[in-house]
């Protein structure tokens, strides 16, 4: 399945025609079913399109919207993904929307995967829209290289299913989908910016070692239409 390449001129543009797309996408899901479903990913890179997806006329009581994966803080933590989610998209008209945290009380992500993803399950199915960000290291989601459990967490035999993720170099433990629930959608999008992140990008499709360009899966499975995002 060919990837859909858009080029923008600045991120304000990438933003504004990714929130287009992803607001067409959860009115289709709307129509269809009565509900909708968006991942989303934290960051700075998606502020910008949380923003402009917040403004869109949608009808949010009947779209659910999670997090591909949440670092293991409190909500009111600065580095929280659910505190960005709720503070930049989760404003206006989408203040209507049903979030679905990923994050629990528990010490560690282990003891809360199994009732975090009953939760995430529960939304409808398969994902209407998925958004997913890139590291420098090709990571996506907390799909980190050389994280311990990664092999696992890349299976797509497994079903889909929320991970517990310990990055070698980045802070914090974390829950993220595993690759078979990010595929788990009806469509994903990537956003990206900058040159270096556009060299990382042609770096992972060519590399065929998924464990150490994880966002390489994404791009070259057959399964989900997948469109790039990228400005300069």
């Amino acid at each position: 399945m060919p990837i859909h390449f858009h080029t923008f001129d600045s991120p304000t543009a990438a933003a504004a025609a990714l929130a287009l797309d992803a607001a067409a996408a959860l009115q289709a899901g709307c129509a269809a079913r009565n509900q909708a479903s968006l991942v989303v990913s934290g960051g700075r890179s998606p502020i910008a399109f949380f923003n402009a997806l917040a403004t869109q006329q949608l009808p949010w009581a009947q779209i659910g919207v999670t997090l591909a994966d949440e670092r293991w803080v409190m909500p009111d933590s600065a580095d929280s993904n659910e505190r960005l989610v709720r503070a930049e998209l989760l404003q206006h008209a989408a203040k209507a929307a049903q979030f679905v945290p990923l994050k629990a009380d528990s010490a560690v992500p282990d003891g809360s995967l199994a009732e975090r993803w009953q939760a995430v399950a529960a939304m409808a199915q398969p994902f209407d829209f998925v958004v997913l960000g890139m590291g420098d290291d090709a990571h996506t989601a907390s799909l980190f290289p050389g994280a311990i459990g990664l092999a696992a967490a890349m299976d797509t035999s497994a079903a889909p299913a929320l991970v517990s993720m310990q990055p070698l170099v980045a802070p914090y433990a974390r829950i993220s989908f595993n690759l078979p629930a990010l595929l788990h959608s009806k469509q994903i999008a990537l956003l990206i910016q900058g040159s270096a992140k556009r060299e990382v990008y042609e770096r992972a499709i060519a590399n065929l070692d998924v464990l150490s360009a994880p966002i390489g899966a994404v791009l070259r499975q057959h399964s989900v239409p997948v469109s790039v995002y990228w400005s300069a």
